[in-house]
């Protein structure tokens, strides 16, 4: 049962997030509902035809705002009190840095899409002008 994995996860990574998130947790959750998921097939698409360079734009606006996300999140793991949660959650530094390897790639793999798409010169767009 997935509530049974959730609950495994959890306790095993003690990661109270999952099971309790905070309020702002939430709404990262909400943001990867609606923004995030729908990205991925349009994405997909675009890599997988490639050439498609209107994907520029869009992939700088995701990868920015998972990034940004990612920031807090690393953030709560490393410095918040988690003595005072209801859940257990990490207790040493050996723990937090476990939890926050897990949450690391959704960090590192966002970071190379923006890095790609600002650096990478068949995404970079040079406007052509229109000769009068």
């Amino acid at each position: 049962q997935l509530t049974d994995l959730l609950q495994q996860y959890a306790t095993a990574f003690r990661d109270p997030m999952m099971l309790q998130p905070p309020e702002w947790f939430k709404a990262f959750i909400y943001c990867e509902a609606f923004f995030q998921l729908p990205f991925f097939p349009i994405a997909a698409y675009a890599f997988l035809k490639g050439g498609c360079r209107w994907i520029r734009t869009p992939a700088i606006i995701y990868s920015t705002h998972v990034a940004t996300t990612l920031f807090a999140i690393l953030a709560h793991i490393l410095f918040h009190d988690f003595s005072r949660s209801e859940l257990a959650g990490p207790r040493t530094l050996r723990e937090r840095l476990v939890l926050l390897s897990i949450y690391l790639p959704y960090l590192l793999i966002p970071l190379l899409l923006l890095f790609t798409m600002l650096c990478n010169p068949h995404y970079k767009h040079v406007e052509k002008r229109k000769r009068k």
